[in-house]
This record gives C-alpha cells, structure tokens and sequence, in this order.
C-alpha cells in the first residue's frame, strides 16, 4: 500500500513558477514509478509527467516538456513537480499517483494508488 499527499499548489500569474511535492508512505515507494496528473474542469485527467522508480527515466507530456521537471527522493519518500513559465492553460488539480512497476506508464490506469489532488491556478 503506498499513501499519496501532495501540496505545494497555489494561485500564481502566468509566467511564474509553483514547486508541487508529494509525500508517500508505505514500503512500495521506492520500487514504483511515480507520476503527475491533472484535471481541469469539465476534462478528462490526463498524464503530465512520470518518473521511474530509480529517478533515472522521465517522461513529459508535450505541453509541459521543457517547462517542467520530475524529480524524487527515495530517502525522503518524496516526488516533487517544479513547474516553470506557466500558461493560464496549465489551470487544473494535480494529482500524484504511484505505479507498481519498473517501466514509466504514461496512462492513468497503471497506476495503483493516488492522492487528493492540489489545485493549481494560473492567472492571465
């Protein structure tokens, strides 16, 4: 069983930055790959972006590739979302999900486990 509570999330101007963290519990952390979703309003939850359980591989959305950056630390079983140069568009609740597996999957449903969600909201 992995626990999945994310913060971080916040009202910013576009253009600026937000560091979205997620903290996990249970002995499964390390050996999954985590992910970034979100959902906006009256949309379906799409995939922003994975990390293997190592750290080692990521993957990115299109829409966020070059603006944001995945990360975890297995010591402090965290992965965080630094988020840089945000559009009105990134506007939605973000969620941390956790995948018991080696590869990076991209789709919502390979993923176990999930927290609340944080809402970020980006300001025109």
């Amino acid at each position: 069983q992995v626990q999945l509570v994310e913060s971080g999330g916040g009202l910013v101007q576009a253009g600026g930055s937000l560091r979205l963290s997620c903290a996990a519990s249970g002995r499964t952390f390390s050996s999954s790959a985590m992910g970034w979703f979100r959902q906006a309003p009256g949309k379906e939850r799409e995939f922003v972006a994975t990390v293997s359980w190592s750290g080692g591989i990521t993957a990115y959305a299109d829409s966020v590739k070059g603006r944001f950056t995945i990360s975890r630390d297995n010591a402090k079983n965290t992965v965080s979302l630094q988020m840089n140069s945000l559009k009105p568009e990134d506007t939605a609740l973000y969620y941390c999900a956790a995948a018991r597996t080696f590869a990076v999957p991209t789709t919502a449903s390979d993923y176990q486990y999930w927290g609340q969600g944080t809402q970020v909201t980006v300001s025109s």
